[in-house]
């Protein structure tokens, strides 16, 4: 569908994956420009995209925030109405000609969140722009100070949360993202395709913890867990 000029632009911004210092200079400039921000959750001041940001751009607070509900449940007719709605509420904006910069965590073309408005706004005919942020995985490997690749080493980057049961046999360095709730299941799949790893959880964060080996990853690891299994 056409574009149209008259409309504003939606920003889909990635705020990286929790510290403030890793969020891009465009990032904080398109926040400090726009008077609406949108965030993911029902309270936006709690969401941890908003905590990251409010950090590098303390300007943030005073700007009009638009809560975006994304229910991270299987319901897939759930999902997609508050998808819908979550489209509407920035319409809205846009319809006026204000531009709309909406947060999202680590990089806004990875298992992004914002995925799902982008395609709702854009069959609509409405502007939308990504900008990139640091992927969490990116993050992850330099706190844990080594390479994700290197020469012709591939890199498998899998949500583990919808790959349950598959191999981890193939060449090169395996990223597990999505890994909560089932860290157990995770563990055992790393023993029986005989990987050692590593995982940080909370990336970047205060609460940020480190292990270097599959053993000592705690089984009830939260959201922001992140395995990465080097091939021996």
């Amino acid at each position: 569908m056409k574009k149209n000029n008259t409309r504003g632009m939606a920003y889909g911004v990635g705020v990286g994956p929790g510290d403030p210092e890793l969020m891009t200079l465009k990032a904080c400039r398109l926040i400090r420009e726009n008077d609406v921000i949108a965030v993911p959750g029902k309270v936006p001041q709690d969401a941890v995209a908003y905590k990251i940001a409010v950090q590098a751009v303390p300007e943030l607070a005073d700007k009009e925030l638009v809560p975006i509900y994304m229910p991270m449940v299987r319901d897939r007719a759930l999902i997609e109405k508050e998808h819908r709605r979550g489209a509407e509420l920035i319409k809205q904006y846009l319809d006026q000609g204000k531009n709309v910069v909406c947060l999202t965590l680590g990089d806004s073309t990875v298992y992004c969140t914002f995925s799902y408005l982008q395609h709702i706004l854009e069959a609509e005919g409405y502007n939308v722009e990504l900008v990139n942020g640091v992927p969490s995985f990116c993050a992850a490997a330099a706190r844990l100070n080594i390479p994700l690749t290197e020469w012709d080493e591939p890199l498998h980057v899998i949500p583990a949360v919808h790959r349950m049961g598959e191999k981890l046999d193939g060449p090169g360095t395996y990223v597990l993202m999505k890994s909560a709730g089932h860290m157990r299941d995770m563990k055992e799949l790393l023993h029986i395709s005989g990987r050692e790893a590593s995982a940080v959880i909370d990336c970047g964060m205060d609460s940020e913890q480190v292990f270097r080996s599959v053993d000592k990853i705690p089984d009830d690891a939260g959201y922001f867990s992140l395995i990465i299994s080097k091939e021996l």
